[in-house]
């Protein structure tokens, strides 16, 4: 099987991780390659830690982006943080598709 797979990077607030698992499985079973977010859990980080930390993953994650064909929002209730904006602006910046979990 040589079928071409479209690749798609999911962005979010991470505090929807059963919304990302239920879109990953969803888009998996599509037929699409899903790139998401390499973890949910912050707990036990100080604030500088958690910084310096938030800086790499949010550049992690732009690359991620990069690897896509398109990117796919989990907004729950219209949700979209300061990070998941920037993301989506980072898109539209590499003509990346933008679908939404809800519509907006």
């Amino acid at each position: 099987m040589n079928a071409k797979y479209k690749v798609i990077t999911l962005c979010g607030s991470v505090k929807f991780k059963e919304e990302f698992i239920e879109v990953q499985k969803r888009l998996t079973l599509e037929g699409n390659i899903v790139i998401s977010v390499g973890f949910f859990d912050y707990d036990g980080l100080d604030e500088k830690s958690f910084s310096n930390l938030k800086e790499m993953l949010d550049d992690i994650h732009k690359k991620k982006i990069d690897m896509a064909d398109e990117i796919f929002v989990i907004n729950k209730n219209g949700y979209i943080g300061s990070s998941t904006k920037s993301e989506i602006e980072y898109a539209k910046k590499k003509n990346k598709v933008i679908n939404y979990l809800e519509k907006i």
